[in-house]
This record gives structure tokens, C-alpha cells and sequence, in this order.
């Protein structure tokens, strides 16, 4: 739905953590970088669980003892972000100015860490947006130049919405089954209208 050029951009990790940043999203404290002792300190300085990830495709979230970062580091640049504990996720799917916020429920171990690594334990539950998160999502999705974007976020036991990322060509047909939101509704007025950006 979005423009390519658009998509493309929207796609960059770090581009998309620092526009979060910036917004006041509240991603997870960060580093990329294939420097070893970078990573190490980084780990040192939080002192608390890291997590690594992909820059690029979907890969699954790992959380990693900090004592295992070796000079394999320097193969590629990583991700490392701070482990954020968290009482459930979201998936955010906004189209157009339309949002289709859907608590996501771990029933296993490894769906808390990932939920994507899961799904069969899975239990979901729309729920509503804070106005200062809907505000900077919206903020987000003019900068980027976005008609269509499926955010993660991590809801904290504390109630906080900490951004992680956003996927401006993510999944979405598994959520309205689930649940009964209307996205493809909303999909097919956006694209009636033709406004898609650009």
C-alpha cells in the first residue's frame, strides 16, 4: 500500500529507532555495531538481559549471556537492545488514520521472548491506544510518509508502551481472524480513496 520508496525507507532499523527515540516512543536502549568490546560494554552498562535481533529479514529475538560475546561479533554488525520485561505485546495496525491496536498474550516461554516463535500459544484481545502513543505514531507515520504500518510494541507490568519496531508491509490477515477487527475493511476504503501517499 505504501509507496515503494516509502516502504524502502521505513524498513531501516535504525532509522526507524531514531525517529521513535525522537518521538518519544521509548524503544529499547540500542547498539549496532560488529565491534566486540562495544557490544560488551554495552552489556556491561545495562546490566540486565540483552537481547539481539536482525537488521534485516524477520528473525527470531534471542537473548544472549553477555559472557558469549566473542570476537565473532565481527562477522557482521548486530543489533543488541536492552531485555524490556513486559506484561503483553501489541500489534499496532494502522491504515491511513484508522488504528487496530490488539494486545498479543505469551502462553509459553518462548513466545514472552518472541511472540512469533508461538503462535499456537497465543491469545489475542483488541484493546485501546494512549492518546501521547496514538499522537506519536501518527507523527511517525507522516515522517516516514506511511499509509500503512504494523507496529510492535511491548506493554510493561507497569502499563508503558515501549516501541520496538515497525513493518511498513507487515502480517496483518492473522490478526483480523483472530479477532474480528476490520483491517481488510479498512484496507480496501484506503485504497478506494487512492490515498496511499506517496
Amino acid at each position: 500500500m505504501n509507496h515503494p520508496a516509502r516502504d524502502l525507507d521505513a524498513t531501516h532499523k535504525p532509522w526507524q529507532l531514531a525517529v521513535a527515540r525522537r518521538l518519544g516512543l521509548d524503544p529499547p536502549r540500542s547498539i549496532i555495531t560488529n565491534d566486540p568490546e562495544a557490544a560488551r560494554k554495552f552489556a556491561a552498562d545495562l546490566d540486565a538481559p540483552v537481547i539481539t535481533k536482525s537488521l534485516g529479514a524477520p528473525v527470531d529475538t534471542v537473548v544472549i549471556d553477555p559472557a558469549d560475546l566473542d570476537d565473532s561479533v565481527r562477522l557482521c554488525a548486530h543489533l543488541f537492545q536492552e531485555w524490556i520485561d513486559k506484561a503483553h505485546g501489541v500489534r499496532l495496525t494502522v491504515v491511513g488514520d484508522r488504528f487496530f491496536p490488539v494486545e498479543i498474550h505469551a502462553g509459553s516461554e518462548a513466545a514472552r521472548i518472541d511472540w512469533r516463535t508461538d503462535y499456537q500459544s497465543l491469545t489475542y484481545r483488541p484493546t485501546a491506544v494512549p492518546g501521547p502513543v496514538r499522537e506519536r505514531v501518527s507523527t511517525f507515520m507522516r515522517e516516514f510518509g506511511l499509509a500503512f504500518g504494523a507496529f510492535d510494541f511491548i506493554v510493561t507490568p507497569a502499563g508503558e508502551w515501549r516501541f520496538l519496531e515497525v513493518n511498513p508491509n507487515g502480517q496483518w490477515s492473522w490478526i483480523e481472524h483472530q479477532t474480528g477487527v476490520p483491517i481488510s475493511r479498512a484496507i480496501a476504503d484506503l485504497l478506494e480513496k487512492g490515498n496511499t501517499g506517496g
